[in-house]
């Protein structure tokens, strides 16, 4: 029995890979539930709109209590009920107040869940003076707001996990050789792997959406021609990082394990289940390096918010350079795996 426990952790220091894994894996966990794991939206983003706008702001900010919590970006005293209204839709504010000859009338965005419920904590705080309303998700539901996240997350699951081991099975089969010998460039043949699961994914993409929108009334107020688009970009961005743990990987094995190291961080840090605002500045960072990060701001966006494209130029750019690095690497490192395989059939062919 010694012998059989000296030969496995000898086998384990050779296994660099799941050996970091162990290591690297823990260590993860504890910084992102230490730092990340927190519902509790400190500061909320305001805008005032109307006449008396600038009195609202005033009042606002010689409150203690509210100036801590409520953090005024925007004071337009020509501004209206469309201009409040807008600014939510838009996501530049978490919640829009109009003033004028009445009482002040508070807007919450409720697809941004955690921010809309500590707005309506703020708002209560603010008593009868106030007239309030939640837009985009009324009742605050929880499902309103995953189902376009849990979207994204069923395309990351077989982007990253099944497409990774595409190649890997080639490698596996001895197969390598043959794709060597093909007339094929190494970003063929990586088209040609993805489009399958391309396919695949963008089917179960249509289906989620329609049940998501059947089985919890999730609405889909914008247009779907931006969603689609945005979903295509965002699935070949992850595709591609499919594609590039197949070429990283010798077995089915590390493929897998190197996906979960890849699937981790982009279920706890891209907003997904921890809002961004909420989490220390250092780990909000990382969730911004992340694809499902800003297909999320894509989904809940037109699902929920009905944004348009002046809204959400940005992540649709943001997911285009990812796309475009991340394919450009896995074509780089197939066509390193291929060429030495490439160059040994070419010298036993000349021999």
């Amino acid at each position: 029995m010694r012998a059989m426990i000296v030969k496995e952790f000898r086998e384990l220091r050779r296994d660099r890979r799941t050996l970091g894994m162990l290591i690297a894996l823990p260590v993860l966990l504890l910084i992102v539930f230490g730092f990340a794991a927190n519902f509790t939206i400190s500061t909320l983003e305001v805008t005032i709109v109307g006449p008396n706008a600038q009195v609202v702001a005033d009042q606002l900010a010689a409150d203690p209590q509210a100036a801590q919590v409520l953090r005024i970006d925007t004071v337009d005293l020509t501004g209206t009920d469309a201009t409040a209204r807008a600014a939510l839709r838009d996501d530049a504010s978490d919640l829009a107040i109009v003033t004028g000859a009445g009482k002040p009338m508070v807007y919450i965005d409720g697809s941004n869940l955690f921010a809309a419920q500590s707005a309506k904590i703020a708002v209560a705080r603010m008593g009868s003076t106030v007239d309030s309303e939640v837009l985009y998700n009324p009742d605050l539901k929880t499902s309103w707001v995953m189902v376009p996240a849990i979207i994204g997350l069923i395309l990351t699951f077989i982007g990253t996990i099944i497409t990774s081991i595409g190649l890997v099975k080639e490698r596996e089969a001895g197969t390598l050789e043959q794709l060597a010998v093909m007339p094929f460039s190494p970003a063929e043949v990586i088209v040609g792997k993805i489009a399958p699961y391309f396919l695949l994914a963008a089917f179960d993409m249509v289906a989620v959406t329609l049940l998501g929108m059947w089985i919890f009334a999730v609405p889909f107020n914008g247009n779907v021609l931006i969603f689609a688009l945005g979903a295509a970009i965002f699935l070949f961005a992850v595709l591609g990082i499919g594609v590039f743990i197949s070429t990283i990987s010798k077995t089915t094995g590390q493929a897998i394990q190197a996906a979960m190291m890849v699937l981790l961080p982009q279920i706890l840090l891209s907003g997904m289940i921890f809002p961004l605002n909420a989490m220390a500045a250092g780990v909000r960072w990382i969730g911004y390096l992340l694809p499902l990060t800003y297909f999320t701001k894509i989904s809940q966006g037109v699902m929920l918010r009905g944004a348009g494209l002046n809204t959400l130029w940005i992540p649709l750019v943001v997911l285009t350079v990812m796309a475009v690095v991340i394919f450009g690497a896995a074509v780089l490192r197939l066509k390193r795996s291929i060429s030495p395989a490439r160059r040994a059939v070419v010298r036993s062919a000349v021999a």
